[in-house]
């Protein structure tokens, strides 16, 4: 295994891009917006800089990693050789069959093809390639160098051989990973977003402050974060895409809060806008 190509450079494809450099590997990351790959570029410098800076990373460890990181907004060039290709693009299902259907005529026969959905079928998606059996989805957390799990999620095709495969590259990267069969929302994203939507209709109920619903969850139930900051991190318009989704497979309890909702349409996504239920500078962060 020597190159993995991520398709999607926002959040989460920046962060699976540096961790995968930084384990070793040579990596493509591929958007179709030059501007959005130029800003990806600077931050996952600044990102390399601040962890050699604070001693998470050996010189030598970083300077392979600059020099294994590549920008390609092409996505046959990107891809051609890889690997594994793990797709982060929106959680749309109609944008990442297409993607797929294209990886699919240029990627390697041997390629191993992932998703990094969280909440979507890599049944069905994989069902819109030739290799249903190299398909698979691995889902990531954000921020994907700080988080130790990584979700694969199994198709109904999903050979054994690939799932030992990408079980190896998430321990490659010092991760530990779970194995979970196909159901909408999979196992985490089916509990956070259940909790993070009663959160959101709390503040809206104006039972306590975005603050306060976070500090007893973290405080009283030892979260490690609070599920209104946590949803901001993950991006509240990621974040109400996952609930509609949910909302449409498994029914009510899933419909998204109505503030949720408000806030995507004032622009409000969270961190990465640098408003939501908080409000944030946009200083980077290393590991």
């Amino acid at each position: 295994m020597k190159q993995i190509t991520v398709v999607g450079a926002g959040v989460m494809g920046k962060g699976i891009a540096y961790t995968s450099a930084v384990s070793g590997y040579k990596v493509f990351l591929n958007d179709l917006n030059d501007e959005k790959l130029a800003e990806a570029k600077t931050e996952i410098n600044a990102m390399l800089d601040l962890s050699l800076q604070h001693g998470y990373l050996i010189k030598e460890r970083y300077k392979e990693a600059k020099e294994n990181l590549l920008y390609e907004s092409d996505l046959t060039l990107a891809a051609k050789d890889a690997d594994l290709v793990i797709e982060a693009v929106l959680e749309k299902m109609d944008l990442k069959i297409k993607v797929f259907r294209a990886l699919d005529n240029i990627c390697k026969p041997e390629a191993i093809l992932a998703t990094n959905t969280s909440t979507m079928s890599p049944t069905e998606i994989g069902a819109q390639t030739k290799r249903p059996n190299q398909v698979v989805a691995m889902h990531f957390f954000n921020p994907v160098h700080k988080m130790k799990l990584v979700e694969i999620i199994r198709g109904l095709e999903t050979s054994d051989e690939t799932v030992e495969f990408v079980k190896s590259i998430a321990l490659s990267m010092k991760k530990e990973s779970v194995e979970v069969n196909e159901f909408p929302g999979f196992v985490t994203s089916r509990m956070n977003c259940l909790i993070g939507n009663e959160a959101m209709n709390m503040l809206m109920e104006g039972i306590a402050s975005a603050e306060d619903i976070d500090k007893a969850i973290k405080l009283g139930l030892n979260h490690p974060m609070g599920p209104l900051e946590l949803a901001d991190l993950v991006g509240l318009d990621t974040r109400l895409r996952n609930m509609e989704y949910l909302h449409n497979t498994l029914g009510e309890k899933y419909r998204p809060s109505p503030l949720l909702a408000k806030y995507v349409k004032a622009g409000k996504f969270g961190k990465k806008s640098g408003s939501g239920f908080y409000e944030y500078s946009t200083e980077g962060e290393g590991r």
